[in-house]
């Protein structure tokens, strides 16, 4: 864990080197809109701090994951997907389809998401 790795697309955003769309934020948490959404409603939450994956926030800073949580739940109801359901999703490493190597949380809802698994990631153009 570091508090900002230079060369981390996540912590540059948390800097605000790196424009985004924030959507909400806390002093442990920056909660912003994916750039490739893969849902309607596609947000990213991330730790302020630097940590490579979900796992390593549990590890060092299991109450971060919590502060995540609560914050992806927030932004749920504020986007109005809590009648109709969204997902969490932590992709921890490669073959889960992690790409950044920034602890982040998927929250994603605003349409039928169904299966978890085997699925293609949209192109930026079917979004």
């Amino acid at each position: 864990m570091s508090e900002a790795e230079a060369d981390c697309l996540f912590c540059r955003v948390v800097a605000g080197e790196l424009p985004s769309t924030i959507v909400r934020e806390t002093d442990t948490v920056v909660a912003f809109r994916d750039i490739n959404p893969q849902a309607p409603t596609h947000v990213l939450v991330i730790p302020r701090t630097h940590y490579a994956d979900a796992a390593e926030v549990g590890r060092e800073e299991p109450s971060l994951l919590v502060d995540m949580l609560a914050v992806a739940a927030a932004v749920a109801e504020e986007e109005g997907l809590t009648t109709t359901g969204y997902r969490t999703l932590f992709n921890t490493g490669a073959d889960a389809g992690q790409t950044v190597f920034h602890a982040h949380l998927h929250l994603l809802g605003g349409e039928p998401l169904g299966g978890l698994v085997g699925g293609v990631l949209k192109a930026p153009s079917d979004a």
